[in-house]
């Protein structure tokens, strides 16, 4: 089942094009094809989770330029080049830019869906990922500045005394905002509440 993704699917060649929207529908995957990178650029496709299977070389905007205007865009859409067997240097390059994977033509279609769904999976776990960061750093924004001074030296690893010699507050008062950054971050321990906020520095 395709659980909502979808499979983006952009070469010049109709007959490639239809082969392989045939071979993703036959598996329960929605295909979308569209015949050169520009289109499928002035299409807008929906943030929903899938991959796209793209031609290395065509026409006008090739893969690899794509690949970079998707990339100026902040579009993470997990990319799967069809390369031939003298592309495979560009494909290298691509997968050095973050390409997800290139498949060589002619590709054995079981591969090729390997492929496509690990491609799903990653783009799925990456876009809860993000759901979860941006819930994170709306509870963050619920802190008071005291209490945000207070997570900060927890996530550092202070101790409640240390914590309150540092801001010049007692021991209780510390442990009073402690408890309500715990409860405010819904953080169930102090490992769940350093591993968020390194994830959320990061992102």
């Amino acid at each position: 089942m395709s659980d909502g993704a979808t499979v983006f699917i952009v070469d010049d060649d109709a007959a490639v094009r239809d082969s392989l929207a045939f071979l993703m529908q036959s598996v329960g995957l929605p295909a979308r094809c569209f015949d050169s990178a520009v289109d499928f650029l002035q299409a807008a496709p929906p943030p929903a989770a899938g991959c796209l299977l793209l031609d290395i070389r065509m026409p006008g905007m090739s893969g690899l330029e794509l690949q970079g205007v998707l990339e100026e865009r902040g579009i993470r859409l997990p990319l799967i080049f069809i390369s031939g067997h003298a592309d495979v240097p560009m494909a290298v390059r691509a997968l050095k830019a973050g390409a997800f994977d290139f498949v060589e033509k002619p590709f054995n279609d079981q591969l090729l869906l390997d492929a496509v769904q690990r491609a799903i999976e990653t783009d799925r776990q990456q876009r809860q990922s993000e759901v979860r960061l941006n819930e994170w750093r709306a509870l963050l924004a619920t802190l008071t500045p005291r209490e945000r001074e207070v997570m900060e030296l927890v996530v550092d690893g202070f101790s409640n005394k240390a914590i309150g010699a540092t801001l010049g507050v007692s021991l209780k008062t510390v442990e009073a905002h402690r408890a309500r950054v715990m409860e405010k971050l819904r953080a169930d321990s102090i490992s769940h509440l350093v591993r968020m906020n390194v994830l959320a520095l990061q992102g």
